[in-house]
């Protein structure tokens, strides 16, 4: 990538943005080698990466990448047999710690959908050695001490050290505070000197005591003496002391040669962190931007939707949606000083630097970016008096570069194009410029004040005009580009506001054209009116579907209802049947009771009477009883199968059991099922066509107990006043009864009670094969009394 673009692009404003966003030392090492990729497929990936780690940062925020240490070369020197001191050891603990962490953090979850295939595959390579976290944390307290948990001879030698402490200062003690050495000593305190105990003796008493000189005062009155009856107990202690220290550089290299072992693993751990680092760091980079990912397209086209330049403030910055690359290959923006045209064209370039470097753009959803093999810029002055270079020149010397090594696939940025010099020659060159990036096939975007540019773009295939808006009312920019119209410099206008005679800005314009003017003003008022009708546009777009939304909601609010309503007129006519037959069959008991007590003196006229009046009530009764197309035809409207030939296995919905289709009747829509030793002709809209190798064998013994048990089972149990245990298998026994029968949904009236009976066989429905949901009962139903459940 072009070095001189990325600089005047500000790229690496971008990149420091990043580095703060990094946890690590690892992490800022791939931050610092980012650069942009010309490769598609690199791209989409790093993209993708970023998408993912974004994602993870919203949903589970800080993801334990504290921590992390550069721990590279401690590892290789404990894995040549170099001994770690402590802080080293406590750093490489702390990274172990972090990778274990951000491995379980990581980890993918049954009870969320959390599924990050590029980010997973990293943390999931990451190794644990959690006994070496926990031995180093158990052996080291500090970057300088060593627990005395370390090793039980460590903490052996520490309990002696102290005793002997003890006992020097005790011997010690009685020394200064006899009265025979009163006398000789300067202080009566007890002074280290050399990690050895003395006393200070003044000078002239030197000979009074006796033991070894091992320090004197700057006066040379005091004398620091080590008296003979502690010189042994010294000995002893500093031989402990120098147990210890043994011990601890022991324990020490135990701990480094752990670490040795696992080297190569854990020089792989340091690449997967400062991976996953940079990886996140992208991700609070593009939170913190409010960016989103770019669509990647292999068109050569972008697409920005309302993009705002990342390096100013996003609370304040106009947004500005730019597009390039399809209806024309070359944008030229003109407009006044001030207005916003070379922050657009550095946020092109910057947000196409950003993409092919795997960073989101600051812009809307629905944004669209390629991948340019360079992208070129002319941005700024930047005269050399050191070389001689006017502003023209130095424009001119970066040009004549990206000319020589501009390709098809490049993007080339313009700024300010041909200024410096003449005017004529200035924007005669600049669309000479233009045509030469034109026949190379670049996309470009240049921004410029020459009207000679702005007819060329009016005129040119390929090329389209744009302007930064200017807002006459308050003298001051809006910063909004508007495509397809070209920018006025405003002068005239301007000068007016400002107090210019009317008489002067007249005059002026006798001096010039107006032919262009006038034409630009045509179209500046065509570009407004065509933005209003877009709007207008997308409003009813908008509200066109709102009302589309609306209407599919009330058609599907009406169909429920009807299907209700034709559910519980069923429902109702069930129940109503099944009282009848219950009177009826209590009447047919009491007729054969009547029978059988007047058997001998009834007469046939009178059983003639009795068996009328039975007729009559069967009669009434079958008003009330469902018929069978309401039966055998859903209630709630499915699909109507189709296809359907002699041979095929279907399935009678609302039967739940299993035929072979006879014949067919297309034209009426019917077709003749064998049902076991029974021939249906039923609708198509009752049957579904079933897999061959799920046939059911219905037998002539479960038939009659199908048969029974759809004429008994009631559609509720009452288990009140039961023990659990006793509900537990009543309930077992209705549940498969009511599934025999066909019932789809049951009630369970189990009271409300201590609550002990609701919750026991709450958890019980939980894991019952025969139950598909629960719920609890509504105002209406029984309320807290009772559980609904719907059967499989």
């Amino acid at each position: 990538m072009n070095e001189k673009s990325l600089r005047v692009l500000e790229f690496n404003k971008i990149i420091d943005m990043l580095k703060e966003k990094a946890s690590s030392s690892l992490g800022l090492k791939y931050i610092e080698k980012l650069m942009p990729s010309s490769d598609f497929e690199d791209v989409k990936y790093m993209l993708e990466e970023t998408n993912e780690a974004q994602a993870i940062y919203l949903k589970r925020g800080i993801t334990g990448l504290s921590g992390i240490h550069d721990i590279e070369d401690k590892v290789k020197r404990a894995n040549i047999g170099a001994s770690l001191d402590a802080g080293s050891l406590i750093m490489v603990a702390d990274t172990l710690r972090a990778a274990r962490t951000l491995k379980n953090n990581l980890s993918s979850s049954d009870e969320e959908d959390f599924n990050y295939p590029i980010i997973q595959s990293m943390s999931n390579s990451l190794y644990v050695y959690r006994d070496i976290e926990d031995a180093i944390y158990n052996a080291i307290v500090s970057e300088i001490e060593v627990s005395d948990n370390a090793s039980s001879t460590l903490r052996d030698l520490r309990r002696r050290i102290v005793q002997k402490n003890q006992s020097i200062r005790s011997k010690l003690n009685s020394i200064i505070t006899s009265t025979t050495y009163q006398k000789y000593l300067q202080d009566a305190i007890i002074s280290v000197r050399g990690d050895r105990f003395v006393v200070p003796v003044k000078a002239e008493y030197r000979s009074q005591v006796t033991g070894i000189v091992h320090d004197q005062s700057s006066t040379g009155a005091t004398l620091f003496i080590e008296p003979m009856s502690i010189v042994e107990m010294n000995n002893e202690l500093r031989k402990l002391r120098l147990d210890e220290k043994e011990e601890i550089e022991r324990i020490l290299a135990e701990l480094s040669a752990m670490i040795g072992e696992v080297s190569e693993d854990i020089i792989s751990n340091q690449e997967i962190l400062g991976r996953l680092d940079f990886a996140f760091a992208k991700g609070k980079l593009s939170v913190q931007m409010r960016a989103v990912s770019p669509e990647l397209n292999e068109d050569k086209y972008i697409n920005i939707k309302k993009g705002r330049h990342p390096l100013l403030d996003k609370d304040k910055v106009v947004p500005n949606s730019v597009y390039l690359g399809r209806d024309f290959h070359t944008l030229v923006i003109t407009g006044p000083n001030t207005g916003g045209k070379t922050v657009t064209i550095k946020t092109v370039g910057l947000f196409a630097l950003m993409t092919q470097s795997g960073l989101h753009i600051p812009a809307d959803f629905g944004s669209s970016m390629c991948i340019y093999d360079n992208i070129f810029a002319d941005i700024g002055d930047e005269q050399s008096i050191e070389q001689s270079l006017s502003t023209f020149s130095s424009h001119m010397t970066n040009i004549v570069s990206i000319l020589s090594e501009v390709t098809a696939d490049s993007l080339v940025i313009f700024d300010e194009l041909g200024a410096g010099t003449d005017p004529i020659e200035g924007a005669a060159l600049a669309i000479a410029i233009l045509e030469d990036v034109n026949m190379a096939g670049a996309k470009c975007i240049a921004t410029t004040h020459y009207s000679e540019i702005k007819n060329y773009a009016l005129t040119k295939p390929g090329v389209e005009n744009a302007a930064v808006e200017f807002d006459l009312e308050t003298l001051s920019p809006t910063y909004r580009l508007l495509i397809g119209v070209p920018g006025k410099s405003n002068a005239f206008e301007i000068s007016k506001k400002l107090g210019l005679s009317d008489y002067v800005i007249t005059r002026a314009k006798e001096f010039i054209n107006t032919d262009n003017i006038e034409l630009e003003d045509v179209l500046q008022n065509v570009e407004k009116n065509r933005i209003k009708a877009e709007e207008e546009r997308l409003e009813a777009e908008k509200l066109k579907a709102q009302i589309e939304r609306l209407k599919i909601e009330y058609d599907e609010k009406l169909e429920k209802l009807a299907n209700q309503k034709e559910k519980l007129i069923e429902q109702a006519k069930s129940e109503a049947f099944r009282i009848t037959r219950q009177a009826k069959e209590e009447v047919d008991f009491i007729i054969k009771e009547l029978r059988r007590l007047e058997d001998e003196r009834a007469s046939k006229e009178k059983n003639q009477q009795i068996e009328d009046l039975r007729k009559e009530l069967s009669k009434s009764m079958g008003a009330l009883q469902p018929t069978v197309k309401s039966m055998i035809v859903p209630k709630v409207t499915t699909k109507e199968i189709k296809n359907l030939s002699a041979g095929d296995e279907v399935k009678v919905i609302t039967l739940n059991q299993q035929g072979t289709v006879v014949s067919v009747d297309e034209k009426k829509k019917e077709a003749v099922v064998q049902l076991g030793i029974m021939k249906m002709n039923l609708p198509f809209k009752s049957l579904q066509k079933s897999k061959k190798d799920a046939k059911t064998t219905v037998t002539k013994t479960t038939r009659s107990i199908i048969k029974s048990k759809s004429g008994n089972v009631k559609s509720e149990v009452d288990l009140r006043g039961m023990n659990l245990e006793e509900a537990i298998m009543e309930v077992d026994k209705y549940l498969d009864d009511a599934y025999v029968a066909g019932l789809e949904s049951v009630t369970i009236i189990h009271g409300i009670g201590t609550g002990v009976l609701k919750s026991g066989l709450q958890d019980i429905l939980k894991r019952h094969k025969h139950v598909k949901s629960q719920r609890p009962g509504q105002y209406g139903e029984g309320g807290a009394g009772v559980t609904m459940i719907t059967l499989k």
